[in-house]
């Protein structure tokens, strides 16, 4: 007959085999958590990339935000103070040269402009008549004055006469005294004559030019009136696109008001900004690379506004290829502005580590770990970053993004 195991042996057999059960888990989760920290602190290299320290060229740089926008956009705006009537195109169109965009209401200034041509002609009718009238008084005058000087000529025959039947006793002196005096009158009249016929000749020709400077300048007011009135039909200029138009038929518009906007979507520019502390690194001339997405464009800074606003300064780039196939209005893009060169400097390639000169640590390659390591970094362009100290040629630096080994000193590496 078997005998019965006492409860207490079994109680303590059973608690024997808990306690095996559990060092074992607790073995097996430390064994895990080696294993897991050993991986956190190693790193495959075709997860990272890495960049070789060499020596050359850097083509310092600034980098800026920019924007596409159209080579070419003209505004127009009205020129008179109206009401739209009718809106023919809508934005988005191609027009072309002399294409009607919209009519504004234009009866007063048609109105007035054909009073303009009434009173054209009627100063023109009062100029003709002024210049009949002068040369009518100039003539009759003329005529006058050479009838004068032949009874003037005849009165110097009288004293002659006079005089030499004075001579011979057939005369008196008397009478050779009156019809000198009556001579001498007659010149004196004469010549007085003259001089305010030279001066009523003066001011005629000068009444006759001021008329005829106020029809000028009345032809100069007419024609301004008259580009209004073409400006005010709104055709387009060129061949674009029609980008914005005011299609509020009935509304009102004041004299200089926007009412349309053409584009030409063919060919692009980009319009930059740069934080104006950075404004004496920039100038028309410079060179400029233009990022979007994968694809590199060149170009020049074509112009810079002199004033900075809202703490940036705006510039144009204009592209070497304006046409690219990437570029589309509104489209943000990366711009980098040359402003000098560096010649035999140690480089590494740019990447998400760098915001600009100063000190850094990067991860540098050493056997089969990685190590941090303190480095100087000096100017860039969006390629090449210029190493100051902590490096050397040959070098293989980690330039992608480490942040989240940030409190690693050294990695391991895995192929």
């Amino acid at each position: 007959m078997d005998r019965k195991i006492p409860n207490e042996v079994l109680r303590k057999e059973r608690n024997i085999k808990l306690i095996k059960f559990g060092a074992v888990i607790l073995v097996f989760v430390v064994v895990i958590a080696i294993i897991i920290s050993l991986l956190r602190e190693s790193i495959n290299l075709r997860n990272i990339q890495l960049s070789t320290v060499d020596t050359g060229t850097i083509e310092v740089s600034v980098s800026a935000s920019g924007k596409v926008a159209p080579a070419f956009e003209e505004i127009i705006n009205t020129p008179i103070e109206s009401r739209i009537v009718e809106v023919y195109k809508k934005a988005g169109d191609s027009v072309d040269v002399g294409t009607p965009l919209l009519r504004l209401d234009l009866q007063s200034i048609e109105t007035d402009y054909r009073k303009m041509l009434d009173e054209l002609q009627m100063r023109q009718y009062r100029i003709e008549q002024q210049r009949i009238k002068n040369n009518s008084t100039i003539s009759n005058t003329e005529m006058q004055l050479k009838v004068n000087d032949m009874q003037i000529d005849k009165m110097q025959v009288e004293v002659r006469n006079e005089k030499y039947l004075d001579s011979i006793g057939a005369g008196t002196t008397d009478k050779v005294r009156e019809v000198e005096l009556s001579y001498n009158v007659a010149k004196l009249e004469q010549e007085q004559s003259r001089k305010k016929f030279e001066n009523d000749k003066q001011v005629a020709d000068s009444e006759l030019r001021v008329q005829e400077l106020e029809l000028e300048i009345f032809r100069k007011t007419m024609a301004e009136t008259k580009r209004i009135l073409e400006d005010a039909q709104i055709r387009s200029p060129r061949k674009a696109i029609l980008t914005y138009i005011n299609s509020q038929v009935g509304a009102r518009v004041a004299q200089g008001t926007q009412v349309a906007i053409l584009s030409d979507l063919s060919h692009f520019r980009i319009d930059g900004e740069i934080a104006d502390s950075y404004g004496d690194r920039i100038s028309t001339g410079n060179k400029v690379v233009v990022r979007i997405g994968s694809d590199e464009l060149r170009g020049v800074v074509s112009s810079v506004t002199p004033l900075s606003k809202n703490g940036v300064i705006q510039f144009a780039v204009q592209l070497e290829d304006d046409s690219h196939s990437r570029l589309r209005s509104g489209l943000k893009t990366d711009v980098y502005v040359m402003n000098a060169v560096k010649d035999d400097v140690m480089r590494i390639a740019n990447g998400p580590y760098y915001s600009g000169p100063g000190t850094y640590e990067l991860f540098v390659l050493n056997g089969n770990s990685l190590e941090r390591r303190k480095i100087q970094l000096g100017e860039s362009n969006y390629e090449r970053v210029e190493v100051i100290s902590g490096l050397n040629s040959g070098d293989k630096v980690v330039v992608s993004d480490m942040s989240q080994y940030r409190n690693k000193s050294k990695l391991k590496v895995s192929y």
